[in-house]
């Protein structure tokens, strides 16, 4: 799992729960369509896992 992954936030939060919410900020996201590079660990996997119908990612 070294490396780095392109995420997408390909849906937007309406309509999510609080906790929901909190996981894509902590993420670093704002608006949808919006891409970042983050590192590929477990930490991003689990982040990413919790709120997956909202992402679209890919190896970077």
């Amino acid at each position: 799992m070294a490396g780095q992954i392109k995420v997408t936030l390909n849906r937007s939060v309406i309509g999510c729960t609080p906790a929901q919410r909190k996981v894509v900020a902590a993420l670093g996201f704002k608006k949808r369509g919006t891409s970042k590079i983050l590192p590929d660990n477990a930490a991003i996997r689990g982040a990413i896992k919790k709120v997956e119908h909202l992402f679209v990612w890919e190896e970077a």
